[in-house]
């Protein structure tokens, strides 16, 4: 990984937009192609979660203007496809030119869209995509996490079918575990656990209001289970996906969700949201490089338990995550651990990827010196 000069992004098609970036973030799922646990074409852009200011619409552009403060959906979609008319941003039929469904910015299999770890970033569908934020600089830490991190964290708790007063085993305190801890807070949870082996993670969980619970401590199915008068969760989210490790650093790919079946009440729900492949060549047994996961199916079907899987939607929730942080309910910039200019992207990629205590969410300006 290298920061270098590259030709701006421009006006390709009339419906596009190009965004001068302000704040571009790094996500945990940007180190799947920087370890090489999936392919990314060489010379792509890195960054699907991106705001900034329009700098130029294209002439069938009418909603948005040059100016505008806007946050980006890491979901490129067209707007008008059967998909799209359902809702589901995230599973787009035309955007992605290979023919899978769901586009998005600086990432493998998602089409040829370079992201926004940039100055500037070229946005199609512009009118359809963009969400409007308030002019100025306010709430800057908090708009960048509505491009992927809180809608993705608010779609794990809506995945496992989650109801006023319940309450919620989280696997995976990440940025998208942390803020499926806060939107299941803002939402009215009795209970909310936060699983990880970070400490630095497991202390963000606290200010959001959850329990947290350390993988070096023990086994969490049983430290929840006795948390929760024996009957376990309502609900669980996994917010780990394939490369999911134990205290000791080894790598489980079914341990999240062996960990939520154990842990979810008979007829309870869980939403995933952490990212599994159909392919990981990376992976340490045959199966699993195949995306062939061994988890404990049997026990979550006689437990009748409900999942929901798959990408946040992000046009779903963004308009109602940004009025949250507008009238103070909401606070996603409290994990934010790191602001630095765009120069310092590749070092601060190998402090996230190493894990590095307090580099818990980094947030790249480039405009910055």
């Amino acid at each position: 990984m290298a920061v270098e000069d590259v030709e701006d992004a421009r006006i390709e098609q009339p419906l596009d937009a190009v965004i001068r970036i302000t704040t571009a973030n790094i996500c945990g799922s940007d180190l799947h192609p920087y370890e090489g646990r999936a392919d990314m074409e060489p010379g792509m852009v890195f960054g699907h979660e991106n705001m900034g200011i329009v700098e130029e619409v294209g002439p069938g552009v009418d909603r948005i203007k040059v100016g505008d403060r806007v946050s980006v959906p890491f979901n490129l979609a067209c707007g008008t496809c059967r998909n799209c008319n359902l809702g589901y941003t995230s599973a787009c039929l035309r955007a992605n030119p290979s023919g899978n469904p769901g586009a998005g910015y600086g990432y493998p299999k998602m089409g040829p869209y370079r992201g926004g770890q940039a100055e500037f970033l070229r946005v199609p569908w512009a009118d359809f995509n963009l969400l409007e934020l308030p002019a100025g600089d306010q709430w800057e830490s908090d708009f960048t996490m509505l491009s992927d991190i809180f809608p993705t964290g608010h779609h794990g708790v809506e995945l496992s079918g989650f109801r006023t007063g319940e309450s919620v085993a989280i696997f995976g305190g990440g940025p998208v575990g942390l803020m499926a801890a806060h939107s299941a807070m803002l939402r009215g949870a009795s209970q909310v656990f936060v699983v990880d082996k970070e400490d630095d993670r497991l202390a963000l969980a606290q200010t959001f209001g959850a329990t947290p619970v350390s993988l070096a401590d023990g086994d969490p199915v049983e430290a929840i289970v006795d948390a929760t008068d024996g009957f376990g969760v309502d609900r669980g989210v996994e917010a780990v996906g394939y490369q999911a490790h134990d205290s000791s650093g080894h790598e489980h790919p079914e341990l999240a969700l062996d960990n939520l079946v154990g842990v979810v009440r008979a007829t309870g729900g869980i939403g995933i949201v952490g990212v599994y492949v159909p392919e990981d060549p990376g992976a340490a047994d045959a199966g699993s490089k195949e995306g062939r996961v061994p988890w404990s199916f049997g026990a979550a079907w006689e437990k009748g338990i409900a999942f929901g899987t798959g990408q946040c939607p992000v046009k779903r929730y963004n308009r109602e995550l940004r009025d949250l942080i507008i009238h103070g309910k909401a606070t996603p910039s409290a994990i934010v651990s790191h602001e630095l200019p765009l120069t310092e992207a590749a070092d601060a990629f190998a402090h996230f990827d190493a894990r590095d205590d307090g580099w818990t969410k980094v947030i790249l300006h480039p405009a910055a010196a």
